[in-house]
């Protein structure tokens, strides 16, 4: 089971002309609104530091972009950039889980908007120690607001009544031993619903001189997701193109986003922290593996 890149590929590049994003673009988070899709990107220019830039596109590969980013840091806690968005929509806002860099270390940190331009700060939200890759369930389970997260090197859950105060810390899924992701493992877009559970894209880092980033599928019990059903023992996507084993962090296929789109899961992600990419399956595939 592999996802199959699209030919236009990378579907976004840095843009020479704009200081802000002149050296990478990648780490894209998309979502469709039933009629166009939304992108925010992490994007690095000439001062190094990240900021999310805004695309839109009606079909899911062409994008058309803004000049000036639409998140910026903005305080201490986010001193060398915002990173890593992922953004789930929740009673009419669209919720952006993202990495508040600071001196002190990588923290999860929430903002809201309703149209991508305007945003509401909810501060850090996972502030105790180094956090990051968070993605929110889109809607409540058992009663709770959920939440994914990474305490290194494992996949974690979290439960709120409010989305700002986090409890109930669950390991969910470690690396595995000999695996291509023996290394590390972090969530990458939000868990979409299925009717056999919940479908999560996470990533794993297998250990190396340079060490890869790859992506897979788990799935976790709609009930209970501290519950890991299965999950793929070969990764669905690996670095092989050019522009994916070159670039400012070499061997890296990294996605905070897939998108139901017809008949087909859209996953977006950044190539060797440089550009950005699609790829496609269809979701019988991906139902013909969680049944089989």
């Amino acid at each position: 089971m592999k996802l199959q890149r699209h030919v236009l590929n990378p579907i976004l590049k840095p843009e020479p002309l704009h200081n802000w994003e002149s050296r990478f673009v990648f780490n894209p988070a998309v979502v469709y609104d039933g009629e166009l899709f939304h992108m925010l990107y992490r994007a690095q220019g000439e001062d190094m530091v990240s900021r999310l830039g805004y695309a839109v596109s009606v079909d899911g590969v062409h994008f058309k972009r803004l000049n000036e980013p639409v998140f910026e840091p903005a305080n201490d806690d986010e001193l060398y950039g915002v990173e890593d968005p992922r953004i789930t929509k929740i009673d009419g806002y669209y919720y952006m889980l993202y990495t508040a860099y600071a001196p002190r270390g990588p923290r999860v940190a929430l903002a809201r908007t309703k149209n991508f331009f305007i945003w509401e700060r909810l501060g850090r939200i996972l502030t105790d120690e180094e956090n990051k890759d968070a993605a929110l369930f889109p809607e409540k389970v058992g009663g709770k607001y959920v939440l994914l997260h990474r305490i290194p090197p494992d996949i974690w859950l979290a439960y709120s009544d409010n989305l700002i105060n986090w409890t109930n810390f669950v390991k969910i899924a470690s690396p595995r031993k000999g695996s291509w992701d023996n290394l590390k493992i972090g969530a990458g877009a939000p868990p979409v619903k299925t009717e056999y559970g919940w479908l999560l894209l996470y990533h794993g880092v297998q250990k190396a001189e340079r060490s890869i980033y790859r992506l897979g599928f788990m799935l976790l019990d709609l009930e209970d997701p501290t519950k890991v059903l299965k999950r793929t023992e070969e990764p669905i996507l690996e670095p092989k193109e050019n522009w994916e084993k070159f670039g400012g962090v070499p061997n890296v296929v990294f996605s905070d986003a897939m998108v139901e789109y017809k008949d087909k899961y859209y996953i977006y992600y950044g190539g060797a922290d440089t550009v950005i990419a699609v790829a496609t399956i269809e979701k019988d595939r991906v139902f013909e593996w969680i049944k089989s």
